[in-house]
């Protein structure tokens, strides 16, 4: 089933939350220590209050609904367990020797794309996973060339991963994780 976790507490009984589960860290969590080391290094310790619900029911597979307040708690609340999933198995190898993408992250915006992509970077640079950001208004060729190569987490816009998939230079048959960040507004263009 969908998991669905929205914040519908009033802001006094979300500041009691958050006060109630400041004791938890991103190690309780269940995080590698590569991760753990990469939140480290940008003064994350605590988890908010989406991380701690989204984080658990990401590790344990199932699908996910999150809304909450523009921030970077979305963001991780989804990008930490993509990594560690990811991290923690052995992609499948297809014909040439190359992996398939493995998890597709796709976003309305090129904005949020490169941002989304920065996230995965920044959480996951002690990790042996390779990132790519795609998205129209640059050249198609250097995407190709980049495609070519080992890509374990694609981020994208929906305009860009269609021409990619029409012309047949993606390759998708591997995705083990779909996340559509900010869904509503890919709904509405």
């Amino acid at each position: 089933g969908i998991h669905d976790f929205h914040h519908p507490l009033p802001a006094t009984c979300v500041d009691a939350a958050i006060s109630f589960w400041s004791y938890m860290s991103f190690a309780s969590l269940g995080l590698s220590e590569p991760i753990l080391r990469a939140l480290a290094d940008r003064g994350y310790t605590e988890p908010t209050p989406i991380q701690l619900q989204a984080i658990p029911a990401v590790l344990g597979g199932g699908d996910l609904l999150c809304g909450d307040q523009t921030g970077p708690g979305k963001t991780a609340g989804f990008t930490l367990p993509l990594l560690q999933r990811l991290s923690s198995t052995q992609a499948a190898k297809r014909s040439g020797g190359h992996s398939p993408v493995r998890a597709l992250i796709l976003t309305p915006t090129r904005e949020l794309a490169a941002q989304v992509e920065e996230r995965v970077r920044e959480y996951g640079k002690y990790l042996d996973l390779k990132s790519m950001v795609m998205f129209g208004g640059g050249g198609f060729q250097p995407q190709v060339d980049r495609l070519r190569q080992r890509v374990d987490i694609l981020v994208a816009t929906p305009g860009r991963l269609l021409d990619h998939a029409s012309q047949k230079t993606v390759d998708l048959s591997g995705v083990e994780i779909l996340v559509l960040d900010e869904a509503d507004r890919m709904l509405d263009m």
